[in-house]
């Protein structure tokens, strides 16, 4: 019968070594197959050129590295680049990077489909499939990495937790990938480099905070009065406003760090100066940054983006409360790489 064999780096650098130890080998082996998995991204047993062929005889009969493959690149006319990720249970994620003229940013996903039902995402409409591993967050993140040195000549520079799938409901296993990105042994990024973005899961916002997490938070918000908010955004009816802003509150309090939010403007939906009013009084507790992003429509009509006198009314309202505002203008939009588009239509 056939033994199913164990993903490797499901294992700790202390695992693989009591592993060498036990099979009479020296604990140092484990250091260097660790080094080999995560600092040099080995896609085999047969790339770890130091270790004895016995050895990796040896590893290849106990273990199995489930790496990611890219199915398929897609390239965009404004140098965004979608990539179609390929699991080892032949499930698809995508993945974008985003390159401006001082940085390339890595849009990673964290599960396949989303746990959440906000109506305007394409994702969202995708059955929630399973979390994604740490090693399979991680692969997505070096993928773009090489990627970014081959088109944009220059390594990756920023992350965000912002593709398929709510990263605070894969808590564990994002904080287990984010930890091997930044470690000297894995990426070595600074997490200030790093943005988790939520849409709104008090308990666990509370649970970063209490966890000292380095890196940053954004919070997909879109509007600040709760009937609008659960029209468009139903879990908002568990996770209403009030227990949000106060997640927020405790957050702010330990980690002293400004909060972003972002924030889709649509016409007829939350385009009035009482919507815009209503996001400066949520703001007010704690520094923050608003990112109007502009809507990438997904198909039906149903959401629009709101017109130019819409945007400026709301930069003008939270810039006269002295709220920091930027007008992201989306990326991708021809190859659907852009915010709210990632549905595997590629």
């Amino acid at each position: 019968m056939d033994v199913k064999k164990k993903d490797i780096r499901a294992l700790t650098k202390e695992q693989l070594r009591d592993f060498f130890v036990n099979q009479g080998d020296k604990a140092f082996r484990g250091n260097q197959v660790y080094e080999w998995l995560w600092q040099k991204s080995a896609y085999s047993f047969e790339d770890m050129t130091n270790v004895s062929l016995e050895t990796r005889q040896m590893l290849e009969d106990n273990f199995v590295i489930n790496h990611i493959k890219v199915d398929q690149m897609q390239r965009s006319s404004d140098g965004t680049i979608k990539n179609a990720v390929r699991l080892h249970d032949d499930l698809i994620v995508e993945s974008v990077l985003i390159p401006t003229a001082t940085r390339t940013t890595a849009c990673v996903s964290s599960q396949v489909g989303c746990s959440l039902d906000c109506r305007f995402c394409a994702t969202a409409r995708l059955k929630r499939m399973r979390n994604l591993n740490p090693d399979e967050i991680y692969d997505q993140v070096v993928a773009i990495d090489n990627e970014s040195r081959l088109y944009h000549n220059r390594p990756l520079s920023n992350i965000v937790f912002m593709g398929m799938g709510e990263p605070l409901m894969n808590y564990n296993n994002v904080l287990k990938a984010i930890e091997k990105i930044t470690s000297p042994e894995g990426l070595g990024m600074s997490p200030k480099r790093i943005v988790v973005s939520t849409s709104g899961v008090p308990k666990m916002i509370k649970k970063m905070a209490d966890d000292k997490v380095k890196f940053k938070l954004a919070v997909s918000l879109h509007s600040a009065i709760d009937e609008i908010r659960t029209s468009i955004m139903p879990f908002n009816a568990t996770f209403p406003l009030n227990d949000l802003r106060e997640a927020l509150q405790y957050w702010y309090a330990a980690t002293k760090n400004r909060i972003t939010y972002e924030y889709v403007v649509w016409d007829g939906i939350n385009d009035k100066r009482k919507d815009a009013q209503a996001l400066v009084d949520f703001c007010k507790f704690a520094p923050s940054k608003v990112n109007l992003i502009e809507y990438n429509p997904i198909d039906d009509g149903e959401f629009q983006q709101a017109n130019s006198n819409a945007i400026d009314m709301y930069v003008s309202v939270l810039e006269a409360n002295n709220i920091t505002v930027t007008v992201r203008r989306s990326r991708g939009k021809d190859i659907d790489a852009a915010c709210g588009q990632l549905a595997n239509k590629s």
